[in-house]
C-alpha cells in the first residue's frame, strides 16, 4: 500500500534524537550545499518558505490532531493515542499517520527543517514559533539546524527573541575545528567562526548541540582534525557534543576525491585513534558527549564532562588493547547489530552468532572489511 502524504510539507532529514518529533519545514534543502561529504541536497535548489506557508501547515497539523483524537474517541479510547489507534489510522487514514505517530510519542517535541531554518528573518521565525506554541501549548522542546555562518548574521538580541518565542536548541554541524579540514571539505566556515557562532547561541540562552564528524581528516589530516576540533570545543563549551562517523556515499563529491587519490579514508581503528586523541584534549568543557548514531563504532562513548572523561578514555583504551582478531569480531558484531557495547562480546550466544558470520565470510573468500562496507552502505 502506498501511504498518503500528510496535508503539510516535510523535508528529508532530522537528527536521530528527533525521531519522534514533529517535523515542520521552514526552508527547503541547504543554502550552502557544497560540502564534499554530504550527498543529501546535491542537485536541489535552496528556497525559503514564506511565513504564511508554514503557518498554513501549522493549522493543517492542528486539524489532523483533532481528527486523530476523534478516531480515538470513536474506538472508545477517550482521545488516548495508543497502538490500536495508530494501527487503525495506518489502515484507514494513512494521511494522518505522521501526526498520529507524533501524538503517540507524546506530541511535545518539534524539529524545524531543513538544513538551516534560521535563514528566514528572525521576526518571521518568531511568528511561526508563537503560533506553534499557541496551537500546541503542550510542546516542550523546539529545535533546529543552523549553519555557523547563518548564526553570525543574527544578533544576540534576535536569537534571544527566538528563545522567547519558543526555540530551545540549535544543532550546528561543526564537523571539524580544523581550518585545513574545513577548507578541503568546502564547509564554507572556519574554526574561529564556529567559536563565535557557538558562543553567540549560548549568550542568547539557547541550548547548543555541536556535531563532530569523526574520520573527516582522513589519513593525512587526522591529527589536525582531532586536536583543532578539541580546541574549538574547549573554546565554546557547548551543552552537547554529538559524534558521527564519516561514511562516503558513492554519489557524494568526496567519493570522487577518493577515486582521484586526494582523500584516504580512515579504517575503523584509525577513527578510534583519532577519537581518543580528541577526547584526551577536551580539557575545558562541561558538555554531554553522545555517540548516538549507528555509524559510530563505539556507541557507548557517552558521558558528562569533566566527571566522566576517564570513563570514556577507559572504553577507548579497552578497544585499543584488543588483539587484531578480537577487534575484527567486535567490528563485525557491531555493524551486524549483535553488539552495542564491548561487554556484549562476553555474551556467549551473541559471540557465537558473530563467529558464525565471521566463518561464513572467510569461507566465501571475502574480507571482513568488504562485508562491513556493504553493511554500512545501508545506513548512510
Amino acid at each position: 500500500m502506498v501511504l498518503s502524504k500528510p496535508a503539510f510539507e516535510q523535508g528529508p532529514i532530522r537528527p536521530p534524537n528527533e525521531a519522534n518529533s514533529l517535523l515542520l519545514r521552514l526552508t527547503r534543502n541547504c543554502p550552502w550545499n557544497r560540502c564534499l561529504f554530504c550527498p543529501v541536497y546535491k542537485g536541489k535548489k535552496f528556497s525559503r518558505r514564506s511565513a504564511e506557508e508554514v503557518k498554513k501547515d501549522i493549522y493543517a497539523i492542528a486539524e489532523d490532531k483533532e481528527k486523530v483524537k476523534e478516531i480515538s474517541e470513536q474506538l472508545g479510547y477517550n482521545g488516548e493515542i495508543n497502538r490500536a489507534v495508530v494501527a487503525r489510522i495506518h489502515a484507514d487514514n494513512p494521511e494522518l499517520l505522521t501526526v498520529a505517530f507524533w501524538q503517540y510519542h507524546g506530541g511535545k517535541t518539534v524539529f524545524l527543517q531543513d538544513g538551516d531554518s534560521l535563514q528566514l528573518p528572525a521576526d518571521q521565525v518568531s511568528g511561526i514559533l508563537r503560533l506553534l506554541k499557541e496551537k500546541f501549548p503542550e510542546i516542550e522542546r523546539i529545535t533546529t539546524y543552523a549553519r555557523s555562518r547563518t548564526i553570525l548574521r543574527r544578533s544576540v538580541e534576535e536569537l534571544s527573541e527566538l528563545k522567547n518565542a519558543g526555540l530551545n536548541r540549535v544543532h550546528v554541524g561543526m564537523e571539524s575545528g580544523s581550518d585545513a579540514v574545513l577548507d578541503f571539505m568546502k564547509k564554507g566556515v572556519t574554526g574561529s567562526q564556529h567559536i563565535e557562532a557557538g558562543l553567540r547561541v549560548k549568550e542568547a540562552g539557547l541550548s547548543l548541540s555541536e556535531y563532530v564528524l569523526l574520520g573527516l581528516g582522513g589519513e593525512d589530516l587526522w591529527r589536525e582534525h582531532a586536536l583543532e576540533t578539541a580546541q574549538v570545543l574547549n573554546s565554546i563549551d557547548p551543552h552537547y557534543i554529538r559524534f558521527r562517523t564519516l561514511a562516503i556515499r558513492s554519489n557524494s563529491p568526496l567519493a570522487e576525491e577518493v577515486q582521484k587519490g586526494n582523500f584516504k579514508p580512515l579504517h575503523d581503528d584509525g577513527v578510534i585513534r583519532e577519537e581518543a586523541l580528541l577526547i584526551d584534549h577536551l580539557d575545558h568543557i562541561t558538555s554531554y558527549i553522545y555517540s548516538d548514531h549507528i555509524l559510530n563504532l563505539l556507541e557507548e562513548i557517552s558521558g558528562k564532562f569533566p566527571g566522566e572523561k576517564q570513563k570514556l578514555k577507559n572504553i577507548l583504551d579497552k578497544y585499543t588493547s584488543f588483539p587484531a582478531r578480537k577487534k575484527e569480531l567486535f567490528r563485525l558484531g557491531r555493524r551486524s547489530g549483535y553488539f552495542r557495547t564491548l561487554d556484549d562480546m562476553e555474551n556467549p550466544a551473541l559471540k557465537e552468532a558473530v563467529e558464525n558470520i565471521y566463518q561464513q565470510i572467510k569461507s566465501g573468500g571475502y574480507s571482513v572489511d568488504e562485508y562491513i562496507n556493504q553493511l554500512l552502505s545501508r545506513f548512510i
